[in-house]
Parts: C-alpha cells; sequence; structure tokens
C-alpha cells in the first residue's frame, strides 16, 4: 500500500520550493504548465487592453495632428514633433522655435514625464502660462491616459516609462470649488497688482515674461494655485504665491482678467 502512495516533501531551499514524489517530474511539470498557462491568458489580455489604449489614443490625437507630427519622419510644425516626448526637458526639440515661457520652463527643470504631460495636455496654461499653444486642453481623464498610452510608443525605451493604474497617468490635485467660487475684489487686486507688474506687462505685450492679462479667473487661480502648492517649477513664483492669501488671488484674478 505504501508503495502506491504518493510521498511528499515540500522544503524550501535556496529560495526555491522543491517537490519529491515518485512521479516528481509529472508533478512539477504539471504546474509549470499551469503557471505558464497563466502568465500567457494575463499577458495576452494585458496586451489586449494596451491596444485598446493605443487605438482609443490614436484617434484622440488627430485633434493635435493641426500641429504636432509623431512617427517616422515626424518633424516640426506649428508645434515640436513628439518622437521621444517622455523624459525629454521642456523646450529642448533641436530647431524649433519655443516660446520664452517654455525656454524658461525647461531651464528650470520641468521634464515631460508622465504627471507633467497629463497636467499640460489637460490645461496648457496652468502649467506654462505664457505658451503659444492654442488648445483649452483635455479634460476628459481617460482620453488623456489613452493619448499618453499611444505617444509612449514613440518613446525610446516605452517599457522603461513607469505606470501607475488605470493608463498609467496620475492626476493633478484640482483647486477645491470653493476656492474658485470666491469673488475677486478687482479694486483690491488693482492695489496687489503693483508686485506683478514689475515684470509682467500691463499691456499684455511679451517682453521675456509671458503675459497675464486677459486670463479666465479659473485659470489665474488655477495656475497661481498650482505655484503655491509647488506643482509648478519655479522658486520665485511659487516663493509669492505662498504670501497671497485665497482671497488675494482671486482679486489678482478678477483684475487681471479685464485688462
Amino acid at each position: 500500500m505504501l508503495d502506491a502512495c504518493i510521498k511528499c516533501n515540500i522544503s524550501f531551499r535556496r529560495g526555491v520550493f522543491e517537490i519529491f514524489t515518485w512521479e516528481g517530474k509529472i508533478v512539477r511539470n504539471l504546474i509549470l504548465m499551469s503557471i505558464l498557462s497563466a502568465l500567457l491568458i494575463l499577458g495576452w489580455q494585458i496586451s489586449v487592453r494596451a491596444g485598446e489604449e493605443i487605438e482609443k489614443g490614436a484617434k484622440v490625437f488627430r485633434t493635435c495632428m493641426s500641429c504636432h507630427m509623431v512617427g517616422e519622419g515626424a518633424r516640426n510644425k506649428t508645434g515640436p514633433h513628439l518622437n521621444g516626448l517622455f523624459g525629454r526637458p521642456a523646450g529642448s526639440v533641436e530647431g524649433f522655435k519655443y516660446s520664452e515661457a517654455m525656454k524658461r520652463a525647461g531651464a528650470g527643470g520641468l521634464v515631460w514625464d508622465i504627471e507633467h504631460i497629463n497636467w499640460f495636455i489637460e490645461n496648457p496654461k496652468s502649467l506654462v502660462s505664457g505658451t503659444r499653444m492654442i488648445f483649452r486642453g483635455i479634460k476628459n481623464p481617460e482620453d488623456r491616459a489613452n493619448l499618453m498610452a499611444f505617444l509612449r510608443q514613440f518613446s525610446d525605451n516605452p517599457r522603461d516609462i513607469p505606470e501607475a493604474e488605470p493608463t498609467k497617468a496620475p492626476s493633478d490635485p484640482d483647486v477645491h470649488p470653493s476656492i474658485l467660487a470666491i469673488k475677486g475684489d478687482k479694486a483690491y487686486g488693482e492695489y496687489l497688482s503693483g508686485e506683478c507688474i514689475t515684470c509682467h506687462q500691463i499691456d499684455g505685450s511679451v517682453d521675456g515674461i509671458p503675459s497675464i492679462t486677459g486670463w479666465l479667473e479659473e485659470d489665474f487661480v488655477t495656475a497661481l494655485h498650482a505655484y503655491k502648492n509647488d506643482h509648478r517649477p519655479h522658486e520665485v513664483m511659487r516663493m509669492i504665491a505662498k504670501r497671497l492669501s485665497d482671497e488675494e488671488i482671486a482679486a489678482l484674478a478678477a483684475y487681471f482678467a479685464e485688462q
């Protein structure tokens, strides 16, 4: 009877489970085949999902095609080509004439990682206020995620790009609705504006410093809170924004919106 029994001894040796039975090779092979099958199925599911995201992202990219090219033979148009976008410092594509604001952002340390690409395509001016890019942004987070899944194919090492569920684009913190709802006092904003116009031109002209006139109040508030919460890379603006209260930011937004 004992000769007919399968004698098992499972031990842990050098970090590997070893299974010993009279039919050990068969058992081991069955286990390995099961694991391999599960991994193949999982890999197929991930591949299908990634393919769906890329396909959807290609459709979203149609809104970008009037200004940008990507893929083999891509060249600069109204906007720079987007090959190798992930991990690229802002304002660094050779031969493209960037705005001063974008060049300063790059010099200040802005790199196009997943977080900042997601932020920029949601609202370009909230990240780089003086950008010449005339685009209201993509508000749907799924569309942004799919677009990034499409663009990542054209990076040098797309598999090395860090990811986080669901496609791999963390959301930036939103400005709380109660802050956006604050009604700014334009007269108070004018009083506070003196420090702003030591650098920014009140007539809206751009002389190495981006214009801040004529902005939507919500965009202005969002931008200053991005500096205030260290989500935009400019140390001087961070310092200034941290000194301002929510009411003072709203007042400045109301004043500059009408200039």
